[in-house]
C-alpha cells in the first residue's frame, strides 16, 4: 500500500519537476561565442576582437620596402620601411579606445571600437557586429603640405593650407561570424574620407573588405585579407592614380598574450583610409612587401 503511495505521488509530481528543469534551463543566459580572432587586427583591417575590460595592448605594425629589386635590395629588408606604434585600451567590455603613430607622413591616428552584437552560442544571435572608427592628424610641415597640394590657374600658381586639412577619418562595419573552432571571416564595409586630397580626386572613397583566418594548430593560423575600393576619382584624371585593391597573405602565431603576424602585402600604408585611397601597388605585378604585425596585451 505505502510503494503505491509512494507511486502515485511521483507521478504527480514528475511533470512538474520537468517543467521546473526546463525553466531553470531557459533561465541560463546564453553566453557570447568565442572571439572569431586572435589579435585586433587582421593585417591591415581592424577585427571584432575587444578585450576584457581593463586591458591595454600594445601594438607594432612593420612594413619593409618593395621586394621588386629581389636580393640586390635583401627582399625589401634593406628598402626604406614604414612602421607604426600603437596603444589601445579597453575601458568597457564593448567599447575601446587607442591612439598611434606612423613613421610615414607623420601620422596621428585617434581610434575607437564599438560592440554592437555579440554572436551567441546558441546561434540567437549568429554574427558578431562592431564599429570601428578613427580620426587621423596628418603631422607633416605646413611648407611641405602646401607644396604637395600647391595648384595651378593659368598663369598664376599658389597654395593654401589650413590645420582642417590635415584631418582624415575613417568608419567601418564589421561583420563577423566564428564558424568553428578552427575557422573565421568578416567582411568589413568602410567609407574613407580626407578633407583635402590632390586636384580632380574624390574627398571620400567606399570600399569593402574581406578577411578569413583557419587554424592549422593550437597557436598557428594561415590568414588572408582583401580590400577592394569602389569609387573612382574624377573624369579627366589619369586612371592610374586610382587606387589598386590590396591583397595579404600570411600566417599568425599566437598565445594568451600577444600575437605575431607575418605576411606578404600590397599595401605599404599603416592607416587604413590611406591605403584605400592612395595605394598604387598591384599584387599581382609583382608589388610586394613583406610585413608583420606584434600586439601584446596587458590586464589591470
Amino acid at each position: 500500500m505505502k510503494k503505491g503511495i509512494l507511486f502515485a505521488t511521483a507521478s504527480l509530481l514528475l511533470p512538474f519537476l520537468a517543467l521546473s528543469q526546463e525553466t531553470a534551463q531557459d533561465t541560463v543566459p546564453d553566453r557570447p561565442e568565442r572571439p572569431a580572432f586572435e589579435s585586433s587586427y587582421i593585417i591591415d583591417n581592424p577585427t571584432d576582437v575587444l578585450y576584457q575590460k581593463n586591458t591595454l595592448e600594445f601594438m607594432i605594425n612593420h612594413r619593409m620596402g618593395l621586394i621588386k629589386d629581389g636580393f640586390n635590395d635583401l627582399l625589401g629588408i634593406y628598402g626604406s620601411a614604414n612602421i607604426r606604434l600603437g596603444l589601445t585600451y579597453t575601458v568597457h567590455d564593448r567599447l575601446q579606445l587607442g591612439y598611434g603613430m606612423t613613421k610615414f607622413d607623420r601620422l596621428h591616428d585617434f581610434s575607437w571600437k564599438v560592440a554592437l552584437l555579440r554572436q551567441t552560442r546558441s546561434d540567437r544571435i549568429p554574427v558578431n557586429v562592431t564599429y570601428y572608427g578613427n580620426f587621423t592628424i596628418d603631422g607633416r610641415t605646413e611648407e611641405t603640405l602646401k607644396n604637395l597640394y600647391k595648384t595651378n590657374v593659368g598663369d598664376y600658381e599658389y597654395s593654401y593650407f589650413l590645420d582642417q586639412h590635415r584631418y582624415s577619418y575613417f568608419h567601418q562595419l564589421i561583420v563577423s561570424r566564428r564558424f568553428s573552432r578552427n575557422f573565421s571571416m568578416q567582411v568589413a564595409p568602410s567609407v574613407s574620407h580626407y578633407n583635402l586630397v590632390p586636384q580632380r580626386m574624390r574627398n571620400d572613397m567606399v570600399a569593402l573588405a574581406v578577411g578569413g583566418r583557419y587554424k592549422i594548430s593550437p597557436q598557428t593560423a594561415v590568414m588572408f585579407d582583401y580590400t577592394h575600393p569602389f569609387v573612382h576619382h574624377l573624369d579627366g584624371v589619369d586612371l592610374d592614380i586610382d587606387p589598386e585593391p590590396g591583397l595579404s597573405i600570411g600566417v599568425e602565431f599566437a598565445t594568451s598574450g600577444h600575437a605575431f603576424q607575418l605576411f606578404v602585402s600590397n599595401y605599404y600604408g599603416l592607416i587604413p583610409q590611406k591605403n584605400v585611397m592612395f595605394n598604387q601597388n598591384s599584387f599581382f605585378d609583382g608589388d610586394i612587401l613583406i610585413g608583420f604585425n606584434i600586439t601584446r596585451k596587458y590586464n589591470f
